[in-house]
């Protein structure tokens, strides 16, 4: 029996009056990237207020590993929300802010003494991570990487790469933000290729304390294990234990952010454990707590500990319920059964998207690592010259068909994958063939 089932045409006649609702009610900023209005989920699939029921390869952008409306989380939400739902860490401390902070001192790499403070959003993880490491150092300067994205509010929009949407208009920007190549081997800012270049991208950094910013002056360098909103990037193996010996030299903080790779995605708990790199801090959010909003900023004690009292903090940081929902997922995760499904994922993922670039010249790259891969959509492979409106086409078509999916990339290109990791064998073999059809019609068109 098909996961999917469409009862009208997506989007449907309700979904289209709450969009005209939307409209008049809500500013223009906050995207939508399907105009499907959603009743309730289950697992991997979401039911819109029409009825029909598409399968969700976008996961909320990250957030729900675990899947939609899961037991463990459901249960353990509710029986906090029965206690109390607030009380302010700051205000009168609670144990459940401890217990969750003893978990992922444990869990983060590092055989060193570490220390956790919660926050909201990932922003405020990455905001909190730099505020830390200035305190830590007594230097100003962080180093950021193109194609990275670090959040929305002030410092983390300064950190983003990607202009539009996410800078244009919103300046000025956060002083002493420096930025360097990614390694984004595709599209090499040296015009070299690996492994010739022997990852010149990370020993540029060198050259970079000599042009753009006096080493001394640095506090952290800023980075994503494998790319996320930039597109998926998993860069050469080489490249992060060079940048932590470049930082380690220097005496610059390491900050992985985790956000979006965290709790499973690339089949292991951090994405940074497939390198052998142990970062000085490292900030998570999104499947941390399974759709809640929290996020963790976890690193060495000394380094946490920097700030003095008063110095972290917010209202709402560590928010007991969804304190509660993370400890479910990390027990979760702690059976064994997310991690090797995320591989499961990649496996078979890999050869069909093989033979889907046989048979489509519109992609230009696959890559990826566990169950986070993405395919770059280009008009031409020697030019590679990006192929954005092919790519929302695809995305449209997909919705369509009852297939949520989303976009990324600076130019947009990118076809990315965000599926609960719950989801089924036979429910990924049906979104894939939704996508490989709509790949079909995109080269055809």
């Amino acid at each position: 029996m098909s996961a999917i089932q469409l009862k009208t045409e997506v989007p449907g006649p309700r979904s289209r009056a709450l969009l005209a609702r939307r409209e008049a009610a809500v500013p223009r900023g906050p995207y939508n990237a399907t105009p499907i209005f959603v009743k309730e989920g289950d697992g991997a699939l979401l039911t819109d207020v029409d009825g029909n029921r598409l399968l969700d390869f976008a996961g909320g952008i990250g957030c729900l590993n675990v899947g939609h409306r899961n037991e463990a989380v459901m249960s353990a939400t509710r029986a906090q929300i029965e206690r109390f739902t607030h009380a302010c860490f700051h205000v009168t401390p609670y144990e459940a802010y401890v217990a969750l902070a003893e978990r992922l001192n444990a869990l983060v790499p590092g055989d060193f003494k570490k220390k956790t403070l919660f926050a909201n959003s990932g922003a405020e993880a990455v905001e909190n991570a730099v505020k830390i490491a200035r305190a830590a150092t007594g230097r100003e300067a962080v180093i950021a990487f193109e194609d990275g994205f670090h959040g929305r509010t002030l410092l983390a929009m300064s950190l983003t790469s990607k202009v539009h949407p996410y800078k244009a208009g919103f300046g000025p920007f956060a002083p002493e933000i420096y930025r360097a190549p990614f390694a984004y081997c595709y599209r090499c800012s040296y015009n070299l290729e690996y492994p010739g270049c022997r990852v010149a991208c990370a020993d540029a950094l060198e050259d970079y304390f000599k042009r753009y910013v006096a080493v001394e002056n640095v506090a952290a360098v800023i980075v994503e294990p494998v790319l996320g909103e930039g597109g998926f990037v998993v860069p050469p193996k080489e490249f992060l234990p060079k940048l932590r010996e470049i930082t380690q030299r220097h005496g610059i903080l390491l900050i992985a952010d985790e956000v979006q790779t965290g709790f499973g995605r690339t089949g292991t708990v951090f994405a940074i454990e497939h390198t052998g790199v142990v970062p000085d801090i490292l900030i998570a959010a999104k499947s941390l707590a399974g759709g809640l909003p929290l996020s963790s900023i976890t690193g060495r004690a000394e380094v946490m500990d920097a700030p003095g009292p008063g110095g972290l903090g917010g209202t709402f940081g560590g928010n007991p319920v969804a304190l509660a929902a993370a400890g479910a997922v990390l027990d979760q995760i702690e059976k064994g059964e997310i991690l090797p499904r995320a591989k499961g994922i990649g496996e078979a993922f890999v050869p069909r998207a093989a033979r889907w670039r046989e048979r489509f010249p519109l992609i230009g790259e696959i890559r990826g690592v566990g169950a986070m891969w993405a395919l770059e959509l280009v008009k031409d492979r020697k030019s590679k010259a990006p192929a954005k409106d092919e790519t929302g086409a695809v995305a449209r078509r997909a919705y369509e068909r009852g297939l949520v999916t989303i976009t990324a990339g600076t130019y947009g290109n990118i076809l990315r994958t965000l599926m609960p990791l719950v989801i089924s064998d036979a429910q990924l073999a049906e979104g894939l063939d939704v996508l490989e059809a709509c790949l079909a019609e995109a080269t055809l068109a």
